[in-house]
C-alpha cells in the first residue's frame, strides 16, 4: 500500500519536532559559514584562533535569529547592532537589492573594535527581503598608528585604525573593486586582508546557497514561523530561569588598571536586580568616558550583558529573545557608552571586567550558577618589524590564563577569555609565520586563587626576537587589580609583563600597557598571566587535592601550607 504524501506544516502547525529540526538546520548554516571562513582565512587570528562569527538576522529589526556555535559569543549581540546600522543605511540609500553586500568596521555603530570587519548581505526570497546574513572577522591589521591596531596610547579612533562606515562592496552581485582598493591601501598586510575578505565573501555565498535549499524544502512561511517560535521560546526559557531565582538586588564593583594615558583606576559597577521573571543590570557609578582606549560603545555593553547571562544560564539558545526580559541600563557619558570618535580599541579588557562584576553580583544571589573571576585580560601583544628583504611583518596574538573555580570543580588551567570560544594560536603556527621563538610556554605555578575549588593556573610566555629589530606593543589589564574569588574564595595572582633591553629587564610604567618597546635580535618579552579566582573557603579544600597540586608543581609546599594549612602533608 502506498504511504500518503507528507504535507509540510503551515505557519500555525509547527510541532516541537519540526521546530527542533529547523533550528538545527539553521544553526548548521551558520556553522558551515564559520567553517568556510576558518578554512580560507589568511591570518591566524581567524584561521587558528577563530576570532570570527556568522549568523542570520531579522529583516526589520536586525535582531539575532541564529548564530553559529563556533563563533565568538560577544558577536551575538553586537552583530545585531551592525545589521541595524546597515538597515538604516540601506533605507537612506533607498535601493537595496539582491546581491548587495555592505562592509564596515565602525565600532561605534557595530560594536567591538575597528579590527573586526563586518559584512552584511540581504537575503531575498521570491523578490522579497527575508532576512540578513552577516559575517564578522578580526583582520590582522587595518592601518592606524600601531601594527595590529591595539594602540594603548590612542586618544581617538583615528589613531587606532582606518575607520570605514557602512558602504557597499557589492551592488547587485557585482563586487566594487574601488572599495577593495581603498581597503588594501589602508593595511600593512594587504595579502592577509584580501584573503580574509575573500573568505568572508565565500561564507556569505555559502549561506545564501544553504538558505535557498532550506526554503526550497520547507517554504518561506514555515521558516518565518519557526524563527518567530524560536524567539518566543528563548524568551519563555529566560523568564522561567529568572522566576526560579530569589527576588532581590545585589551590587558589585571592580577596576581597570588605567586607560593607558592617565594612571588612575577606573571603576566598573553593576547592580543586578531580579523581580519575578525580569532582570535589571544597572551600571550606574561606572567611570566616565576616558581619554584612552578602554571605552566601549553602547552596542558592545549590551552584547556583553548577553554573554554574561549566557554563561549564567548555559542552556539558553543564541537568540535575541533571551534579552526581552532583561533591562540593561548604561549611563550616558560613561566609558560603557562612548560615542565616536572616542577610542575603543581595548574593548576586550573592559567587557571582561563587565562580566566579572556581573558574575560577582550574581554570586550573591545564586553562587552555584557562576564561576569566580577568570584571568580578565587577553594581553593583546603585537610585535612588528621588517624582514631582511624589507617585507613588513606583524605578529598579533592574545594569550590565555586561568578560569575561576566553581561549585563543582577547580577552574580551567590556561584557557581563553570567557568572552569567546576562540582558541589561542599554537606556538608552532606563530613560530612558523613570524621571526620569533618561544623560550617558554608553560603553566604559571602559584597563580591560581585559593578556594574549596581553586582557580585555574595562568601561563608564562617568553618570546625571543629572531629578526634584527622590531617594536612591541602591549594592551593588557589585571596588573593592579587581581581576579576575585567568590563564595569565600581568594583572589588570583596579578598580571605581569617585562621586556628585555641592553641593560636588563624592564616593566611598563603603566603596568599593563605600553607601546613602542624597541627590541633587537635575541631580546625577549615575557608575560606571566593571572590565574582564576577561587570558589569557597580555602579551609574546606580536601587535603588530597592540595597534595595533588603540590605533586604536579601547581604550587610549592610552602605556599600550600601557608594557604591551606599543614593537613595536606598527611595526604601525600
Amino acid at each position: 500500500m502506498t504511504e500518503p504524501a507528507m504535507t509540510k506544516p503551515t505557519k500555525t502547525e509547527i510541532d516541537p519536532i519540526t521546530l527542533a529540526v529547523l533550528a538545527g538546520r539553521m544553526e548548521q548554516i551558520a556553522d558551515e559559514m564559520d567553517a568556510t571562513l576558518f578554512r580560507s582565512a589568511f591570518n591566524p587570528i581567524i584561521a587558528e584562533a577563530h576570532d570570527a562569527s556568522h549568523g542570520l538576522y531579522h529583516a526589520q529589526s536586525g535582531d539575532t535569529l541564529v548564530q553559529g556555535k563556533s563563533g565568538l559569543p560577544i558577536f551575538v549581540g553586537v552583530m545585531a547592532f551592525a545589521v541595524k546600522a546597515v538597515i538604516e543605511k540601506a533605507a537612506e540609500n533607498g535601493d537595496l537589492s539582491d546581491g548587495d553586500i555592505y562592509i564596515f568596521n565602525d565600532a561605534h555603530m557595530g560594536g567591538t573594535h575597528l579590527s573586526d570587519m563586518r559584512l552584511v548581505r540581504p537575503y531575498f526570497r521570491d523578490g522579497k527581503l527575508f532576512c540578513y546574513l552577516a559575517s564578522v572577522g578580526h583582520w590582522h591589521d587595518v592601518g592606524g598608528a600601531v601594527p595590529g591596531n591595539y594602540n594603548p596610547a590612542a586618544t581617538d579612533a583615528f589613531q587606532e585604525a582606518f575607520v570605514l562606515p557602512p558602504v557597499r562592496i557589492a551592488r547587485g552581485g557585482v563586487v566594487q573593486t574601488d572599495i577593495i582598493d581603498i581597503l588594501m591601501r589602508n593595511t600593512r598586510l594587504p595579502q592577509s586582508a584580501m584573503g580574509d575578505l575573500n573568505g568572508q565573501l565565500g561564507a556569505l555565498d555559502l549561506g545564501v546557497k544553504r538558505l535557498d535549499e532550506l526554503m526550497d524544502e520547507y517554504g518561506t512561511e514555515v521558516i518565518r514561523a519557526a524563527l518567530d517560535a524560536l524567539g518566543n521560546r528563548a524568551e519563555a526559557l529566560m523568564r522561567a530561569e529568572l522566576s526560579a531565582l530569589p527576588d532581590g538586588r545585589w551590587e558589585a564593583e571592580d577596576y581597570l588598571d588605567n586607560d593607558g594615558i592617565t594612571d588612575q583606576p577606573l571603576p566598573i559597577r553593576v547592580a543586578l536586580e531580579i523581580r519575578e521573571d525580569t532582570l535589571l543590570l544597572d551600571f550606574s557609578g561606572t567611570a566616565p568616558v576616558t581619554a584612552g582606549p578602554v571605552n566601549i560603545a553602547l552596542p558592545t555593553a549590551v552584547a556583553t550583558a548577553y554573554v554574561a547571562i549566557k554563561h549564567i544560564f548555559p542552556s539558553l539558545p543564541a537568540n535575541a529573545g533571551v534579552m526581552r526580559p532583561i533591562d540593561v541600563r548604561v549611563p550616558e557619558g560613561s566609558l560603557l557608552s562612548a560615542e565616536f570618535p572616542a577610542p575603543v580599541g581595548g574593548y576586550t579588557e573592559t567587557i571582561l571586567r563587565m562580566i566579572d562584576v556581573i558574575f560577582s553580583a550574581a554570586a550573591q544571589a545564586a553562587p552555584e550558577r557562576v564561576v569566580a573571576n577568570a584571568y580578565g585580560t587577553i594581553n593583546a601583544l603585537s610585535i612588528a618589524g621588517k624582514r631582511a628583504n624589507g617585507a613588513p611583518w606583524v605578529m598579533f596574538s592574545f594569550y590565555g590564563g586561568g578560569h575561576g573555580g566553581s561549585s563543582e570543580c577547580d577552574g580551567l588551567n590556561h584557557g581563553n577569555a570567557p568572552i569567546s570560544t576562540a582558541t589561542i594560536p599554537p606556538l608552532e603556527i606563530l613560530e612558523a609565520a613570524y621571526p620569533v621563538m618561544f623560550r617558554q610556554w608553560a603553566l604559571r605555578p602559584g597563580s591560581a586563587g585559593a578556594g574549596t575549588h581553586r582557580g585555574g593556573l595562568g601561563a608564562v610566555y617568553e618570546i625571543e626576537l629572531l629578526e634584527e629589530k622590531a617594536e612591541a606593543f602591549l594592551f593588557g589589564e589585571r596588573g593592579r587589580y587581581a581576579p576575585q574569588g567568590i563564595a569565600g574564595g581568594e583572589a588570583a595572582a596579578l598580571n605581569t609583563f617585562a621586556y628585555q633591553q641592553a641593560d636588563g629587564w624592564h616593566t611598563p610604567p603603566l603596568t599593563s600597557k605600553m607601546r613602542g618597546m624597541k627590541l633587537t635580535k635575541g631580546q625577549s618579552v615575557r608575560l606571566e598571566t593571572p590565574g582564576g579566582g577561587g570558589y569557597g573557603p580555602p579551609a574546606e579544600r580536601l587535603p588530597a587535592a592540595v597534595a595533588r597540586d603540590v605533586a604536579l608543581g601547581y604550587l610549592s609546599a610552602e605556599m600550600a601550607t601557608a594557604t591551606y594549612g599543614p593537613a595536606w602533608e598527611s595526604a601525600t
